[in-house]
């Protein structure tokens, strides 16, 4: 599990206004609940909320947020950006109490070269990036990992597939599709050229006597029309 610390500073000053004149100064508002607790409003510096969202998956990251010496266990629930200019404009963080389980998406990484991809060419596609989990805050993985090194052309990886840590519920459904390993687009496209037309199979073409005027433009968009 991935803890990290960050320090922040209590406000009493709130409403938009407020808020404005603090980012103004190069500091974000902020508020802690949850657990029982009143709400707690903050106040962040900018740079170093950037510099940490930089380098955390945040929406799975316990952050230890120290105010005036009192340091709270929580999670990012919330960040709000600036719909043109994509700046932070407020954070939520939400309290954590170990035995309280919570709701988290969590990355899936692939490790390995599959052996569709080195012996056939294929083309690995990962469907699904994150996963959806129940899990007690003291136990939250920074990832699960799925083994992709055995996988050949047509396989495919599910929900189902991944294997979980211990306490840790998984919330998306178990057939959700999270890898495919197809096979090279020029084999797909060749395929599809030499597969015979439903229905065409004994039937014979009309025999060409001579050409009328205009036959041989429309003969050239028939040859081009099947390249």
């Amino acid at each position: 599990m991935a803890i990290v610390s960050f320090n922040a500073t209590a406000r009493d000053q709130a409403g938009k206004g407020a808020a404005r004149t603090l980012r103004s100064k190069g500091f974000i508002p902020a508020v802690i609940y949850g657990h029982g607790r009143d709400p707690q409003a903050l106040s962040l510096n900018a740079r170093d909320l950037d510099k940490l969202l930089g380098h955390i998956q945040a929406e799975s990251t316990v952050i230890e947020v120290s105010v005036g010496g009192t340091t709270s266990k929580t999670l990012i629930r919330e960040i709000q950006r600036h719909p043109i200019k994509r700046q932070i404009l407020h954070v939520d963080f939400q309290a954590l109490v170990a035995g309280e389980k919570v709701t988290v998406s969590i990355p899936i990484v692939l490790e390995g070269i599959p052996e569709g991809v080195r012996l056939g060419g294929g083309v690995l596609d990962q469907t699904l990036r994150e996963l959806e989990i129940e899990v007690d805050p003291s136990s939250i993985p920074d990832h699960i990992e799925f083994d992709v090194t055995n996988m050949v052309i047509g396989d495919s990886v599910h929900v189902s597939d991944l294997k979980m840590p211990e306490g840790v519920e998984v919330l998306d459904d178990p057939e959700t599709s999270v890898a495919v390993l197809a096979a090279p687009r020029a084999v797909i496209e060749e395929t599809a050229a030499t597969e015979p037309v439903e229905g065409a199979e004994g039937v014979a073409e009309p025999e060409v006597i001579g050409k009328g005027p205009g036959d041989e433009e429309e003969g050239e968009g028939e040859g081009e029309s099947k390249k």
